[in-house]
């Protein structure tokens, strides 16, 4: 089976009661594909990123076997 996932791939910021966390990987795109990724052995995202978008986050999604090949980055 393959999955496409097309959506966001954004920061999130998120406050509790018990504290706060900014800049976080969030985004539609990003969590269906990493759920997606234990039913399906091919899955795709397709996503525009601004240039700040860390690379630490592309990784991740990449050696969780996502295919990247979607991703835009915007300058």
């Amino acid at each position: 089976m393959s999955i496409l996932a097309v959506g966001t791939t954004a920061f999130d910021s998120v406050e509790t009661p018990f504290g706060s966390a900014d800049r976080i990987l969030g985004g539609s795109a990003t969590y269906l594909s990493l759920a997606a990724r234990y039913f399906a052995d091919d899955v795709r995202l397709v996503g525009v990123v601004g240039h700040d978008f860390p690379d630490e986050y592309v990784e991740l999604l990449r050696e969780r076997g996502i295919d990247l090949e979607g991703l835009e980055v915007n300058e």
